[in-house]
């Protein structure tokens, strides 16, 4: 019987090694697959102290709630969030969101309410090239003159629910309007909304009163008001200083002689604490308590389960910040570093959101219906649509 002759040690040395490099090449991760195993870092910078703290938990409750439904995941990546409590503070906002940017290493930012603090934000978010879902602060800058590829938006421009009222009551035969409002970014911006609908369309502005943020002294101001007889106030505030505002409006016996209307703000979230006193005003929002369409009321019936509370628009605006992310983060499996190819998906998009469907405008804002809404007990029931799939107009966005 012949033996077979012995392998060469050269040539089994070369098959062994290059059997090596087959089994690596196959085991190694690609990029993109070591990245998504890793733990999607979201860092939430919202108000969870002050004025605006319930509307920081809501936002946050909502943001959970649709991650929830996807299995606790986002493009297959399970999340992390790391918080901060920015208090409503833009002198504390660059250094509360670098303490997420810098130290944290998240990959996405969500916040916040207070449109100062978000203009912040911004900022950090254009300048690191970290994306950035703002689920609140309207101030215009965010999607005008502050937009970037990697700055989303799920809520509103201040300019867009203001601009829908001041359509509604120059419709509704006022001449003259008295504004009133804090006085800072978000206040001017609705009131500038508001007032360039209005003059649109025959009205005048005779007053712009205000009063330092988050003050609540209104009395004097309520008297000027008395004194100038208009034919109706608008007005933004939100929050705490919401209900206090209603609340002395009525007081005052102005109520009943001279028409209050408002941002949606103004009755969102704060009806339960604003009693009878809020009955009756009209408010323009994206969202109301009676869409009656089934998306939202799936949408209500979750977030009542799970958080033994209603639903407000802060909730809906911190759901469909989760969805934007998610619709970005899947179109490039996971891989936060593809910026374009995200803003591109999320572009092109039409989110579900339980407010009805809307799109993202080439600045990355909403391009929404606005509704008429009136506070029937404790609910602000729809009346209509104020403004159909409005378009913020982005002014001096160079994008």
């Amino acid at each position: 019987m012949t033996r077979a002759p012995a392998p060469n040690p050269r040539h089994l040395l070369a098959r062994i090694s290059l059997m090596s490099l087959l089994l690596a090449a196959g085991a190694a991760p690609t990029a993109v697959q070591a990245q998504t195993a890793t733990k999607l870092k979201v860092g939430l910078m919202l108000p969870y102290t002050g004025t605006f703290a319930a509307l920081g938990t809501a936002i946050e409750n909502g943001f959970r709630l649709q991650l929830a439904e996807t299995g606790g995941k986002i493009a297959g990546r399970e999340v992390e969030f790391f918080k901060v409590d920015d208090e409503s503070d833009p002198s504390k906002a660059t250094d509360n969101v670098n303490k997420l940017v810098k130290r944290d290493q998240v990959d996405v930012l969500v916040g916040t309410v207070h449109s100062g603090v978000a203009m912040a934000m911004a900022k950090v978010a254009k300048d690191s090239g970290t994306l950035l879902i703002v689920p609140n602060a309207g101030a215009d800058a965010v999607t005008g003159a502050m937009c970037a590829p990697n700055i989303f938006r799920s809520s509103f421009s201040n300019w867009q629910p203001g601009y829908a009222m001041g359509e509604v009551v120059a419709k509704k035969g006022a001449k003259k309007v008295v504004t009133i409002t804090w006085k800072y970014a978000a206040g001017d911006e609705s009131v500038k909304g508001f007032k360039e609908a209005f003059e649109k369309g025959g009205g005048q502005v005779v007053k712009e009163l205000s009063l330092p943020f988050p003050g609540v002294e209104f009395q004097a101001l309520l008297t000027e008001i008395a004194a100038a007889k208009p034919d109706a106030v608008y007005t933004f505030f939100a929050g705490g200083g919401a209900v206090k505002f209603v609340k002395d409006y009525a007081a005052a016996g102005l109520k009943k002689s001279i028409p209050l209307y408002g941002a949606g703000f103004l009755t969102d979230g704060t009806l339960e604490a604003q009693g009878d006193a809020a009955d009756g005003l009209f408010t323009t929002l994206h969202y109301a308590d009676s869409l009656g369409t089934p998306r939202d009321a799936a949408f209500r019936l979750a977030y009542a389960k799970t958080y033994k509370l209603q639903p407000d628009v802060y909730a809906v605006q911190g759901y469909d910040a989760a969805q934007i992310l998610a619709i970005g983060l899947n179109a490039v499996k996971g891989d936060v570093s593809k910026k374009a190819e995200f803003a591109a998906a999320v572009e092109k998009s039409k989110i579900d959101s339980p407010r009805g469907l809307f799109s993202l405008s080439k600045a990355h804002n909403p391009v929404q219906d606005i509704y008429l809404r009136q506070v029937v007990g404790k609910e602000n029931k729809l009346v209509g649509v104020a403004s159909k799939a409005l378009t913020d107009p982005a002014r001096n966005c160079k994008m």
